[in-house]
This record gives C-alpha cells, structure tokens and sequence, in this order.
C-alpha cells in the first residue's frame, strides 16, 4: 500500500504525464487543411466579387493586416474595412481568381502561408498571405496584394512611379 505523500507523488506524475502526452504535437491532415484553406481562399474572392462586405471581412482575423499594392497601403482590419466599405456599397468591388496556388503549414498545423497568381481587372497579380487556425476555422491574419512586372518592363514601370515613390521615400526616412 502506497503512502499519502508516494500516493500523491504517482498521482502528480500521472497528471504530468497525461498533460505532456496531450500537449503533443498531433499530426495533422494537411491534404485535408489544405483543401479547407482552398474554399477558404477561394470563397474569400467570391465575397469580394459579390461585393459581400460581411462575409469577405469575416475571412480576416479580428488583428489581421491587408497590405495593398500602393505603398501607403497598408491597414489593420478596421482601417481596410473604413476604406472598403464604400467600394462594397456601391457593388464596385473586384474580382480575383486564383490561376496557381502554393500552401504551406507550419509544424503545429495551426498556421498557414500561401502564395498565388491571380487573374485581376490589372492583369496577373500575386496574393500572398498568412493563415491562422482560430477553432476549426482559418482566418486570414495578413494578406499582401501585389501587382507582377515582367521582368523587360521594369524599368519602364520604375520611370512611372518614380517621382511618386521618390516622394514617399523621402517621407519615410525622415520619420
């Protein structure tokens, strides 16, 4: 028969035991995320393009980041969501589809990156972004819009927005 104080140790050690057991990493299905984060994305665009306000916000998480293809683009939720607001209103949204995707997750299965090529109203543009696992569902914690370049315009590209970036430049070094 086991003392209190041996009793209390192997009950202890037991606790700690099932308590490190379940803070395992579980292996997760990443064919199956994957696929969830597939509709997740690609349902996020459908709202855009259905100028659904409620919806496409509701793909962000509540602290998430949209970061813009302008320089000056870049808002926390409630910013982006002041500035969206009227493009949704008047149904003058835009309307991505996804035309190649990577996904990738970390090991915890709770946090996912992507990239994609998009077929946009300005031609081919990359998303890119940051995906949290918040319950069973994922929400988008950053999101980056970009435009592509081809690599033979660039310095075509460079001569149109120099004196308007050389301006923010300036702008932001001083800070």
């Amino acid at each position: 028969m086991l003392s209190n104080s041996k009793f209390s140790q192997y009950l202890f050690s037991l606790v700690i035991t099932f308590f490190l057991l379940s803070c395992q990493n579980n292996p997760i299905n990443t064919e199956e995320e994957r696929k969830i984060i597939i509709t997740t994305l690609d349902s996020f665009n459908e709202a855009a393009a259905k100028s659904d306000f409620n919806a496409y916000m509701n793909f962000f998480a509540d602290d998430a980041v949209f970061i813009g293809t302008d320089a000056t683009e870049n808002w926390h939720k409630k910013d982006f969501m002041e500035w969206a607001k009227p493009y949704f209103d008047k149904g003058e949204t835009w309307n991505f589809k996804s035309i190649g995707r990577h996904i990738y997750f970390d090991k915890t299965g709770t946090v996912a990156w992507f990239d994609e090529l998009l077929n946009t109203q300005m031609k081919i543009c990359r998303g890119s972004g940051v995906l949290t696992k918040h319950a069973n569902e994922w929400k988008i914690q950053q999101y980056v819009l970009s435009m592509t370049i081809p690599n033979d315009n660039i310095d075509s590209v460079i001569k149109i927005k120099t004196a308007i970036e050389d301006s923010i430049i300036k702008s932001l070094i001083k800070k």
